[in-house]
């Protein structure tokens, strides 16, 4: 069998998710791994087949999306082309979390696709979001559109959603509290969470950040690059998480039972839908890093509010019931 998984490559959490799915697609055929976009710093261990520009978001440093360096990146004549030239017919399954190139691919040359993604659970119309209808609920239908939908959520809203994926490498740490805070919010500027979080003296902050190249310390604030094995490690160790309005983060601090606060994206609908959700499981969830917030951050440091999840691994099951269901019947019964 042969199958294609595209992914987005736009943060890390597409590509953190696939590290774990890609070993257990391998054991039904060849897979041939496609990525589009450009804001992600965690990598796959398996060579990749196709590598495109996509389109991507671009993170801003006050809170939310670079508009303007967005849209200088933003080439859709390219996309265009390599949706059309992309070659498809080998494939016994096309995956696809949520990368457009593959799924418009798929569209144009009439060939059936799976989402596996956290967005496509957005097609359920039971899935939490506010209720002031927004355009990027376009962007969930036609940014990456496919034939079939597996989603992925912070809880089964509808028949087709599941929990999260949680990595095997997180779900075999070894938990620990040393008492620091685990700082991602990879939309502001380093200066600003140093200005605001140094404020809250009384515990250390661990900021992961995207523009640093070498790590420093600020009084009681450490600032060090994006490193997956130091975040993990300072993850498992940590009393909190500070972190925007992504899934696979909050899910995977949620599920080692750190607390955890979500500071959505300004303008970014999709993230401001998953704070709303972890908000209905008692994440508490705040605007913005500014001197308004910082009595509310202050609060949860001080509070021992935990959330109890329960994120059961059914990622192998969830992988076999997609390619019996979904893959030409010749190819399952090779």
């Amino acid at each position: 069998m042969k199958i294609l998984f595209g992914i987005q490559g736009t943060g890390n959490g597409h590509i953190s998710r696939a590290r774990e799915i890609v070993p257990l697609l391998q054991q039904y055929g060849d897979v041939d791994l496609l990525i589009s976009g450009t804001e992600a710093e965690v990598g796959l261990s398996q060579p990749l087949k196709y590598k495109f520009h996509g389109f991507s978001f671009v993170f801003g440093r006050r809170g939310g999306v670079d508009k303007w360096s967005t849209f200088k990146r933003m080439n859709l004549w390219q996309l265009w082309r390599d949706a059309r030239t992309l070659p498809l017919k080998q494939y016994d399954l096309i995956i696809n979390d949520f990368e457009p190139v593959s799924a418009w691919a798929c569209k144009l040359q009439h060939m059936p696709s799976v989402s596996l993604s956290h967005q496509c659970s957005f097609i359920s119309p039971h899935t939490p979001r506010p209720a002031r209808w927004n355009y990027a609920e376009w962007l969930f239908k036609y940014y990456s559109p496919t034939t079939h939908h597996i989603g992925f959520h912070f809880d089964r809203y509808d028949d087709f959603i599941h929990t999260p994926v949680i990595r095997s490498e997180i779900r075999r740490m070894e938990i620990s509290n040393k008492g620091h805070y685990a700082v991602y919010l990879p939309a502001y500027d380093d200066k600003t969470l140093v200005k605001h979080l140094s404020k809250i003296n009384s515990v250390e902050w661990h900021i992961f950040s995207k523009r640093q190249k070498a790590p420093f310390k600020q009084g009681n604030v450490h600032v060090c690059p994006v490193d997956n094995a130091k975040f993990n490690e300072s993850l498992a160790s940590c009393e909190g998480l500070l972190t925007g309005g992504g899934f696979e983060g909050p899910a995977e601090a949620l599920f080692l039972q750190k607390k955890v606060m979500m500071v959505p994206m300004t303008g970014q609908y999709e993230q401001r839908c998953n704070a709303l959700a972890a908000s209905r499981l008692g994440v508490p969830v705040i605007t913005g890093i500014n001197a308004v917030n910082v009595p509310l951050i202050s609060h949860w440091v001080e509070s021992n509010n935990r959330v109890q999840v329960n994120f059961p691994d059914e990622t192998a099951q969830i992988v076999d019931r997609m390619v019996k269901q979904y893959a030409r019947p010749q190819a399952v019964l090779a």
